[in-house]
This record gives C-alpha cells, sequence and structure tokens, in this order.
C-alpha cells in the first residue's frame, strides 16, 4: 500500500464516518450527502484493489500475511454496499448513523490493511 493514499484514504473514512453519525444524530434520514460520502469512499476503495493488484508487479510486495490483507480489503469494500443497502431499506435517522459506523469501521481496518502491508511476518 502507499502510505499517502492510506492517509488520504483514511482522511475520507472518518470525515464521512463522522459526518453521517452528526447527521443521523441530528435526526437526519438518509440522504445523497450521507450515502454520496460512503459512495466516495467506495469509489477510493476500488482503486484501492486495483493498486493492491498491481503493487506486488512493482516491486511493492506485501511483507505481512497476504490472505489477511485480501480478507480486510474484500470486507471493507463490501461494507459501504452493505451500509447503502441498509440505508435505502431503512429510511430512518438510525440509518444513517450505521453508515457512520461504517465509514470509522473503514478507518480502522484501512489502517489496519497498511499494518499488514507493511509489517513482516515473524519468522
Amino acid at each position: 500500500m502507499i502510505i499517502g493514499f492510506t492517509i488520504v484514504l483514511l482522511v475520507v473514512a472518518v470525515a464521512a464516518g463522522l459526518l453521517c453519525v452528526v447527521l443521523g444524530l441530528a435526526g437526519r434520514p438518509p440522504s445523497d450527502l450521507s450515502v454520496g460520502a460512503l459512495a466516495l469512499l467506495e469509489v477510493l476503495l476500488i482503486a484501492q484493489v486495483v493498486m493492491a493488484v498491481i503493487a506486488p508487479f512493482a516491486g511493492n510486495p506485501p511483507q505481512g500475511d497476504p490472505l489477511e490483507f485480501w480478507v480486510y480489503l474484500v470486507s471493507a469494500a463490501l461494507l459501504p454496499l452493505g451500509g447503502a443497502v441498509w440505508a435505502l431499506v431503512d429510511r430512518t435517522r438510525w440509518s444513517t448513523v450505521i453508515l457512520g459506523v461504517v465509514g470509522l469501521s473503514l478507518a480502522v481496518m484501512i489502517w489496519r490493511m497498511q499494518v499488514i502491508w507493511t509489517t513482516p511476518i515473524p519468522a
């Protein structure tokens, strides 16, 4: 993973998460703003998938467990989709809060992916 892109992902994930939590706690149902914030995060995660496929061929292989990294990455790419489906089915303020929890959870997962990518497996 590229640390600069990881930082961008983290900033967007935390910003989207906090935005959605604040909107939800303020009583706002899911809207273009809240779902769009997670859609932006999804686009960035898809770009991360592409980079993770290309990086080993460019001389930047994962130092940690590749299986663990890919499970995190695929799960992270599916979370915003699940949150958006939830928001479309349950149009209450709590589904907006769930979108925020998804965003904040993704921030943790993104950092964990960075750690897995850069930390060697102990012998």
